[in-house]
């Protein structure tokens, strides 16, 4: 799949607790997720990202507490990738399972504010801005399948309607 949108570059260690804070779990809806997503790294940015936008990070991005709702309150900000140089495994995982794109790339050339293409199917990433190319780490092919599926229950439910067949 190809995705355009402005990046929102994110630096280090960017734990789930500043992707969604956990004061806000109470009500795990995905209006309450997406009013409130990256509100402790960006106070701005649910009023600020539009669909399609892109999160940019640096290394070891969704550390902290295995919570699903830190990849469901990006997805629901109508984010539908975010590239960083490394993550937290569980939060690769969760992921992918709720059916976001995850590339892991060298982010340093990409700047907030770019308008970045980023091809999940090559891993190739153009800066429009810039007028440069990265290339990601490939997607093992069950992830992207789970993403384009819409994710693991969905994935699951089509396995098991094509086994009835």
């Amino acid at each position: 799949m190809i995705f355009s949108g402005k990046v929102f570059k994110f630096g280090d260690n960017i734990d789930t607790d500043a992707i969604i804070p956990a004061r806000y779990l109470n009500d795990s809806s995905e209006e309450n997720l997406r009013k409130h997503c990256m509100e402790d790294a960006d106070a701005s940015f649910s009023s600020s990202v539009s669909k399609g936008d892109i999160i940019v990070a640096g290394n070891n991005f969704g550390c902290g507490s295995s919570r699903e709702h830190a990849p469901i309150a990006i997805k629901a900000s109508g984010v539908p990738v975010v590239i960083a140089k490394s993550f937290a495994r569980i939060f690769y995982r969760n992921s992918f399972n709720i059916g976001l794109f995850i590339l892991e790339a060298d982010t340093d050339g990409i700047d907030g504010g770019d308008i970045i293409e980023v091809d999940t199917d090559t891993g190739e990433i153009k800066n429009k801005t810039k007028n440069t190319v990265i290339k990601a780490k490939p997607i093992p092919k069950f992830m992207s399948e789970l993403v384009n599926a819409g994710g693991l229950i969905a994935y699951a439910k089509k396995k098991i309607k094509e086994g009835k067949k």
